[in-house]
């Protein structure tokens, strides 16, 4: 009967010994398994700040952008004031111009008139020019005339 109880007792402790084998590799287990987790927390934990992060770099990334996207609308707007003022300009200058051509046109045809009319009055001034030398040279005869007359 104690040989019995000795078997019983043999097997109950290989029981244990199974048991407490098992045990250990299950806590053994647990214990990666709480690491694991820990490191992927801590990953995750990471994670989330890096994204924040880079989400609040991305805001201000914008925000920056959004001035500056400010900023070239209003220089935009200032060129192109800038340039209608400008074609204005160009218009007014264009007329002026043209105004300005008008008017050396007709003073080039005035200036041709007015040495059309020299050319004539110097003809005009050489005829009489050579009237009076022959007048001269009929009074000068004359005079002669009136001195043997005398």
């Amino acid at each position: 009967r104690i040989t019995g109880q000795q078997q019983e007792i043999n097997n109950l402790i290989q029981r244990k010994i199974a048991v407490d084998e098992e045990n250990a590799h299950l806590k053994n287990e647990l214990s990666n398994l709480n690491q694991k987790f820990k490191d992927k927390s801590q990953e995750l934990k990471d994670t989330e700040e890096c994204a924040q992060k880079k989400e609040e770099q991305n805001r201000l990334v914008i925000k920056n952008l959004e001035e500056e996207n400010k900023g070239l609308n209003t220089c935009c707007a200032d060129l192109l004031n800038d340039l209608e003022k400008l074609r204005k300009q160009e218009a007014q200058w264009k007329t002026e111009k043209s105004g300005n051509d008008t008017r050396i046109k007709n003073l080039e045809t005035d200036l041709a008139e007015t040495r059309e009319q020299m050319k004539e009055l110097h003809s005009i001034c050489s005829n009489l020019s050579s009237q009076v030398a022959v007048k001269q040279e009929e009074l000068s005869q004359k005079d002669c005339d009136v001195i043997r007359a005398k």
